[in-house]
């Protein structure tokens, strides 16, 4: 908060100079009274100074409260003409609330029935009884800059992605559903759920100024498949970082002798190595996939994307339900996981075979840490080396200045011999 309020009054001063002024802030700090015309100016200047702000800390959304105590309170005094200013930014459509957005994932009557009541010259009511208010010019700035960040990862006239990463992409949660209210008023954003053992949500996108269409069976398709990817990757990156973990345990056990928990690490990171490699498998088949739709998606014919999309599945050999149930196999693994450190603790005597193996990863780890010592070592060898051998360079080369012309004048009497030579032949 003091980080922001500092941001605020960066940008007041500068575009206010004479901010801090006695003789004007009673002057701006005062009430409107009497006609329009009176107090126009300093609505104008008011308005302009808030939406100012609120482009420079990057949001749209913004409370009253905080506005009128927090950005412009100087010493304790507050404007007095903040709430009126707010007001007529409402009146004029400059601010909006909750209930002026449309709930994408209402239905289509439900949209058209809020379109309808809105177009309708109905009076608004004197101001909404709410905490938080949407700047709309700023929400449809951060509205286009969203499509354009998404149109950057695609080549197509629209897409779907998921709505986690749409919402990071926006921002987080609540400017996610905001922005996308904003684009399915416009008719260039649409929701889309898939409802199974888990609920996928998404949305398609039109990255052109065309009205976006419904979501297809492929738009579903490409949202599962994406959503799975994401998954995956999200599991890889888990398994990545235990990884990291057992193996600098089992070099710390290594170091102080304890064999046993050393052998116990290694056997934890030869099980996660093939959950990775379990995980990157699919995850490679499932982005072979969304490629393979992409590109023909980017042909603009919709009928040979499909068909292409079909045949990248069949010759993948990959199927919805067969990603469903690796998705299913995953989440016993995970769920396992706790039972899995329970037999790590114990070893039973199957795993005799198995010590051959995690030997060879313990030699490994420990030949690793030399190397890394060794290279350590020879690089500072080698720099105290290039010291001194660049050290004895210079000195040469002063040497060398010394008896520059002892050394220039045999070159040219050589030369002139030569040329004498010459001549008499």
């Amino acid at each position: 908060m003091e980080d922001a309020s500092n941001s605020v009054r960066e940008v007041i001063l500068k575009e206010v100079p004479d901010w801090d002024s006695e003789v004007t802030v009673s002057a701006r700090f005062k009430a409107f009274s009497g006609q329009r015309s009176d107090w126009e100016p300093r609505y104008q200047f008011w308005k302009n100074l808030i939406i100012k702000i609120v482009r420079h800390l990057g949001i749209f959304i913004i409370r009253p409260s905080v506005v009128t105590n927090v950005w412009f309170n100087q010493g304790g005094l507050v404007p007095l003409c903040i709430d009126h200013v707010l007001v007529e930014m409402y009146n004029s459509g400059d601010l909006l609330c909750s209930s002026d957005l449309i709930d994408p994932k209402s239905g289509q009557l439900t949209q058209l029935f809020h379109k309808v009541r809105h177009l309708l010259p109905l009076s608004k009511p004197a101001f909404p009884s709410e905490d938080e208010f949407i700047v709309s010019s700023v929400l449809q700035e951060k509205s286009d800059e969203v499509v354009k960040l998404i149109s950057e990862d695609h080549w197509t006239s629209s897409c779907i992605i998921t709505m986690s990463k749409f919402q990071v992409i926006c921002g987080g949660p609540k400017q996610a559903s905001v922005i996308l209210s904003h684009l399915s008023k416009c008719g260039r954003a649409k929701y889309a759920a898939i409802r199974r053992n888990d609920l996928i949500e998404g949305v398609k996108v039109s990255l052109s100024s065309k009205t976006i269409s419904g979501a297809t069976s492929s738009d579903y398709d490409i949202l599962h498949l994406t959503w799975t990817a994401e998954k995956l990757q999200l599991q890889i990156d888990m398994i990545d970082q235990l990884c990291n973990k057992s193996k600098t345990s089992a070099l710390a056990s290594l170091k102080s002798g304890n064999k046993v928990s050393a052998r116990r690490q290694a056997r934890e990171l030869k099980l996660q190595s093939e959950r990775r490699e379990k995980c990157d498998v699919l995850l490679r088949r499932v982005e072979e996939v969304l490629r393979a739709i992409a590109d023909a998606e980017d042909s603009k014919e919709v009928f040979e994307a499909i068909k292409s999309g079909t045949k990248a599945m069949k010759d993948k050999m990959i199927t919805i339900e067969e990603v469903q149930q690796c998705l299913d196999d995953l989440d016993e693994t995970i769920t396992s996981q706790k039972q899995v450190e329970k037999v790590l603790g114990s070893v039973p005597p199957y795993y005799e075979d198995f010590d051959e193996d995690i030997e060879d990863e313990l030699d490994k780890l420990m030949e690793e840490s030399r190397n890394t010592s060794a290279d350590g070592a020879a690089r500072e060898h080698e720099t105290t080396l290039g010291t001194a051998e660049s050290l004895s360079n210079t000195l040469s080369a002063l040497k060398l200045a010394d008896n520059d012309v002892a050394v220039k004048e045999p070159t040219e009497a050589s030369n002139v011999s030569k040329v004498l030579e010459l001549a008499h032949s």
